[in-house]
């Protein structure tokens, strides 16, 4: 404006001159200003299957405003091996957490094998991101411990953490609020997934007044078993029973040893099922008003339209299919296939993709996002191309699973008995089309799930010798892999 004022006062005949004694030269196009950092809201629910989200209004709604995963799976559906690959981009037998406890897993497997210097948060924390976990964290994380320093401890990464050890039950809980121990008591007020809502909306209120992106997680414990709903959904849902799918109170035929035993369902253990998936539609109506909660902050804060939304869950849950109780850990799509959504930026709406995922992938997808460069030792890839509606013609194929049993440890929140399904130690490869399932007693599954979607029919036995050397082949190569160049070739089965 000034420019054309004082042009204005030369009047006709001064701009005349004026441009007559000015040399000509290229006028440089002003330059665009950077796109700030995009923010990341990550929920990650505990033990939440597909099934579960008919009654999650707020999912749909990201379901309608973005991408969802159908061929979405987690390393190993067992809560503190899935959250490790989750942080870290890592199979199992890279984090060497495979358990929730003991030598080969929980907390102090995590810890003491170096993982928490080597996540999402880290990698985002040194991008200038300010970083929030709030909820659950790992098996055996306790919020009182101080591992040896002088106040409660919080691992590397986290600029803001609010997290429980034991928040199974939703009341009576401790939260480790950035190194100061909080006591929760049973008020209504005090319900864990509210309380995590209301610091949730907290932290991105105050990130964005601070004019920082931020990533946060909320972990929540629902639907977690004991399976406590908020007060006020005590009531909902009257009547509604457990689905009742092709695989429920059925075997497979062929089924494997630690499975083929089990007798059908009791009268008592299906109703026992069906007031606890009641419960568990309860107890995600809380989850439902928590991404409601977070959205509506996002929106007020003025920054809605620069933060992804991912939501998912650690695993999967059975509860009557293969004549199996309440449990999960099996190599069964109830378990391993979870919900994957996204929506935010570029993302576009209504969208489907088919492509083989994992949660190894959310890492990598975290970091490119936030600008940061994914290490050569993450085995997953980021899915930044496919949330943003590219083609993806030479995506992997197969994704594999890895699990350690069966779990016998009585102080496990997961801890399962043979009715639950408590399988042996096995490793699988899982295809668009197929599921093959290795067990260390010499067994072998192999489920054609597009002539068998409900996994009903164990057909290891008619295969070729040839197709059992190369199936065995396939899987050894992804046990084997290390690296993000080595795994993404392995998964090309």
């Amino acid at each position: 404006m000034r420019t054309i004022r004082r042009l204005a006062a030369f009047g006709a005949v001064g701009v005349a001159v004026l441009a007559a004694v000015t040399p000509a030269r290229a006028v440089p196009a002003p330059e665009a200003a950077a796109a700030p950092p995009p923010n990341i809201v990550f929920i990650l629910t505990d033990d939440l299957a597909w099934n579960l989200v008919p009654y999650l209004s707020q999912v749909q709604q990201l379901q309608r405003d973005g991408v969802t995963f159908t061929n979405y799976t987690v390393t190993d559906s067992l809560c503190c091996p899935s959250r490790s690959s989750i942080f870290t981009g890592k199979f199992p037998h890279d984090t060497g957490v495979f358990t929730n406890g003991g030598g080969d897993g929980g907390f102090a497997t995590f810890k003491g094998r170096g993982n928490e210097q080597h996540t999402f948060a880290t990698a985002l924390q040194a991008q200038g991101y300010a970083t929030g976990f709030l909820g659950k964290y790992l098996n055996g994380y306790q919020p009182a411990d101080t591992q040896g320093g002088t106040q409660p401890y919080i691992p590397p990464g986290w600029s803001e953490w609010d997290v429980a050890g034991n928040g199974y039950p939703e009341y009576n809980y401790d939260l480790n609020e950035n190194h100061s121990v909080v006591h929760y008591g049973a008020d209504p007020a005090d319900y864990l997934t509210g309380v995590l809502s209301r610091k949730g909306k907290a932290f991105i209120q105050q990130s964005a007044a601070a004019g920082k992106p931020f990533l946060l997680e909320v972990a929540t414990f629902a639907p977690h078993s004991p399976f406590t709903p908020a007060n006020q959904d005590l009531d909902k849902f009257p009547g509604l029973t457990a689905p009742r799918p092709a695989a429920y109170d059925t075997t497979p035929a062929n089924a494997p040893a630690w499975l083929a035993s089990n007798p059908p369902l009791t009268a008592a253990e299906k109703s026992t099922m069906d007031t606890n998936f009641r419960k568990r539609a309860q107890a995600v109506q809380a989850v439902d008003r928590l991404i409601a909660n977070l959205r509506a902050q996002l929106t007020a804060s003025g920054v809605a339209d620069n933060t992804y939304l991912v939501f998912s869950s650690d695993n999967g849950f059975h509860m009557g299919e293969y004549r199996l109780t309440g449990g999960k850990q099996t190599a069964f799509d109830t378990d391993i296939r979870v919900p994957l959504v996204v929506a935010g930026p570029g993302v576009p709406a209504g969208v489907t993709r088919t492509e083989v995922v994992q949660n190894i992938d959310l890492a990598p997808t975290f970091q490119r996002l936030g600008g940061a460069d994914v290490g050569s030792d993450v085995d997953g890839r980021s899915l930044v191309n496919l949330i943003h509606g590219e083609a993806a013609p030479a995506w992997r194929t197969g994704s594999l699973i890895e699990h350690h049993g069966p779990n016998t440890a009585p102080d496990d929140p997961d801890a399962q008995t043979q009715r639950n399904g408590n399988p042996t130690t096995y490793e699988a490869l899982r295809t668009a089309t197929y599921t093959y399932v290795e067990y260390t007693t010499g067994e072998i599954e192999y489920y054609d799930r597009v002539a068998d979607p409900d996994q009903l029919d164990n057909i290891a036995g008619t295969l070729t010798a040839a197709r059992r050397s190369a199936l065995h082949a396939a899987l050894a190569g992804l046990i084997n892999c290390h690296t993000h160049d080595t795994c993404w070739t392995a998964a090309h089965v």
